[in-house]
């Protein structure tokens, strides 16, 4: 056993667990995680970071296939697919590097295992102990006041398309892939989906994707995702909605999967299974406790990120909320305040952003102007300003002038209840709009203050003008 207790053991260091433990330190309490691969989670191994990385690649690869707009002439160019792999590496390593410091930093003691929670025992009179077991077999009891539950999630698979990691593959397998499939189906059109259909097919991948819903992107904006399936279609991207997979849709030879269904007839080296996320809570010891969890596994906890046992919390891709390394840390520092502290403030996910990091980009924050709708927000209306309208942003990406900013108001209370926007660098330009609706920002405020010019950032402001019937450009 531990030769002391822990205030706060956290099971997870990725991006909600390793926040949450640095926000306990700056509080004074003494610090414990506990994680079996490495620090930063998904997110930065497996995530977050190494998609990005790629994506950033990418843009500068369609940069220079589109350079000629600008008046560049590229006659010849190539792929070192190796050299940027290396690259990826290269910024995993720095940011691993990074948070092994603020850990020691921080004095937070790390674990490399496998935790699980015990119940109540002759050591202690409620569930919460955590048992940390090594690969040699041996393991190790951290009893603590306060447990965090911050597990994270593992790509899904479909009953009848399971994993093979080498046809079926998910975005773990595709990240670490050494040669890029010159052909590829996709299985689903949400966030991932999309990032890596842009990627691959910047890298030169024939892509096609199956999105069994009636659109792509059905969580955000509806005219933002068709803005982007048309630019998507227009680069070569094969887009198919509404198309129901059964297990007899696939064959498997010689390497290639086809797919035959209804008129649908594609073949492929790879399939990659983009449909959600599955939380890591099956074998953590929840059974030992009072704690509930929903039909997928997901863990349910109140405002404050507590679980139905009063001194185990939980954060991140476990509870299954947004899905987003950000809101994880939010979620994090919430659960620890709510544990330390008397004054908290819950989880806000209307002021959350969400990006997508496609080309063209996409961010939003908010509603959209149907789910306002749906809040019996009767008076809510949208306004939209479009990017050409700011010079900074025709200047920018020649490539992208259907682009736009949407703003959804609600007219009765000049509330802003939500912004969509597909362009240039909207994954930066969505900041603002966060820092706005913390502040609880009006229209007008956003379309007074002064935006330099020529800037993208300009179309917030064109935005609010336009709530306040005082645009200028739009």
């Amino acid at each position: 056993m531990a030769e002391e207790q822990y205030d706060l053991v956290i099971l997870g260091g990725g991006t909600a667990g390793y926040v949450a433990g640095i926000r306990a330190s700056q509080l004074g309490k003494k610090v414990a995680i506990v994680e079996n691969q490495l620090l930063g989670g998904t997110c930065l191994h497996k995530g977050c970071i190494p998609t990005k990385t790629l994506l950033k690649s990418a843009e500068v690869l369609h940069t220079v296939k589109t350079a000629s707009l600008y008046g560049i002439d590229t006659e010849q160019f190539s792929i070192n697919y190796n050299q940027i792999m290396d690259r990826k590496n290269e910024i995993i390593q720095q940011m691993y590097t990074g948070i092994e410091h603020l850990m020691k930093h921080n004095h937070i003691d790390i674990y490399n295992g496998t935790g699980r929670i015990l119940g109540s025992s002759i050591f202690s009179p409620r569930p919460g102990t955590i048992s940390v077991e090594y690969e040699d077999g041996t393991s190790e009891l951290l009893p603590n006041d306060y447990v965090l539950i911050a597990t994270g999630s593992k790509p899904a698979e479909l009953p009848f398309l399971k994993f093979n990691h080498q046809t079926i593959i998910s975005s773990t397998d595709l990240l670490k892939m050494e040669q890029l499939p010159e052909s590829i189906v996709i299985v689903g059109g949400g966030v991932i989906g999309m990032e890596f259909a842009s990627l691959l097919n910047d890298f030169g991948t024939d892509v096609t994707v199956i999105e069994a819903g009636e659109r792509i992107l059905p969580s955000e904006n509806k005219n933002i995702a068709n803005n982007l399936k048309k630019h998507f279609t227009d680069r070569g991207i094969k887009i198919y909605e509404n198309v129901q997979l059964s297990e007899g849709s696939f064959t498997f030879k010689d390497e290639v999967v086809e797919i035959n269904e209804a008129d649908l007839k594609i073949t492929a080296d790879k399939i990659l299974l983009a449909i959600g996320r599955t939380p890591n809570t099956s074998d953590i010891g929840l059974n030992n406790t009072k704690i509930v969890t929903d039909a997928k596994g997901f863990i349910e906890v109140n405002e404050n990120q507590q679980t139905a046992e009063q001194h185990i919390y939980a954060a991140g891709d476990c509870i299954g909320k947004l899905q987003l390394a950000h809101a994880g840390s939010k979620e994090g520092t919430t659960a620890v305040e709510a544990m330390f502290e008397d004054n908290t403030m819950p989880v806000d996910y209307n002021t959350i952003p969400r990006c997508i990091y496609t080309y063209p980009e996409i961010a939003s924050i908010g509603m959209t102007l149907e789910e306002a709708k749906d809040a019996d927000f009767t008076k809510a209306r949208s306004f939209k300003v479009p990017f050409k309208a700011v010079g900074k942003a025709v200047i920018e990406d020649a490539t992208q002038q259907d682009g736009f900013c949407e703003l959804v108001v609600d007219q009765d209370t000049d509330t802003v209840l939500g912004l969509s926007m597909i362009g240039p660098h909207v994954t930066e330009l969505i900041n603002e709009v966060a820092l706005l609706q913390f502040m609880n920002g009006s229209t007008l405020e956003l379309g007074l203050t002064t935006h330099a010019h020529p800037s993208i950032s300009e179309v917030l402001m064109e935005a609010g003008l336009k709530a306040a019937k005082r645009s200028v450009h739009a």
